[in-house]
């Protein structure tokens, strides 16, 4: 059996999929620390007629010092998902596909979700379910896992008993090989290339959000997505 662990980014980008699809069982880190910077749980590319344009999900961080993950509370005074909305629009109104997934994006961006977990997630359900990854997804608080750092993965895989742990290729410069040697875990690196496919607005940019994939290519997505593994 092969695991693998993510935090839940906001509408990542297709590679992520490829390696959700890979595994056998995805464990999303719900309970970890929110990062105090910039960070892809909160904010994600598309493209428009200006090339990048960079969606950023508002959250509450002042006087909260140092929040887990899934107590993130969306900042809805923003308007700024009602602002996402439109640039959606915007940018994807003429992609063969975008109106497949309106009724979702109209659902996720005025529904006034409060929680920043259960926004990325109902997002990644919906990017998963229309590529056909069908991997099985638990949260890592439902496990009762007291490890952390780098004993946190491998923790993950004694308690599945998975023999490999298939990690982001950038994982390669602070995990330790040794360390899942001696626990008898298999440390795989997944290193997809950038898909390319068609794109609205001029030249190819790679690694937008799977928004950008679904959108411009429909059900080809899956495939496009698993041919550059």
């Amino acid at each position: 059996m092969m695991v693998s662990t993510s935090r839940p980014y906001f509408a990542p980008f297709p590679g992520f999929f490829s390696r959700v699809y890979h595994s056998d069982i995805f464990i999303i880190l719900d309970n970890v620390q929110f990062p105090r910077g910039t960070t892809w749980i909160t904010r994600n590319r598309i493209k428009n007629d200006q090339g990048t344009l960079w969606m950023t999900v508002p959250v509450w961080r002042k006087g909260l010092g140092l929040q887990k993950l899934n107590d993130v509370r969306i900042c809805h005074d923003s308007h700024l998902q009602a602002k996402h909305l439109k640039s959606l629009k915007q940018a994807y109104g003429n992609a063969p596909y975008f109106s497949e997934h309106l009724p979702f994006l109209y659902y996720i961006f005025s529904a006034g979700v409060e929680g920043l977990l259960d926004f990325n997630m109902a997002i990644l359900r919906h990017l998963m379910l229309y590529m056909g990854v069908d991997t099985e997804i638990r949260l890592l608080s439902e496990l009762n896992i007291s490890a952390s750092g780098k004993m946190l993965p491998i923790e993950i895989c004694h308690y599945f008993r998975a023999s490999s742990y298939l990690a982001p290729g950038a994982a390669g410069n602070y995990l330790e090989p040794r360390l899942f040697e001696n626990a008898g875990v298999e440390l795989v690196l997944h290193k997809p290339k950038s898909c390319i496919y068609p794109q609205l607005w001029g030249n190819f940019l790679p690694d937008l959000s799977a928004f950008d994939l679904i959108f411009n290519c429909g059900p080809r997505a899956r495939a496009i997505m698993l041919a550059e593994r």
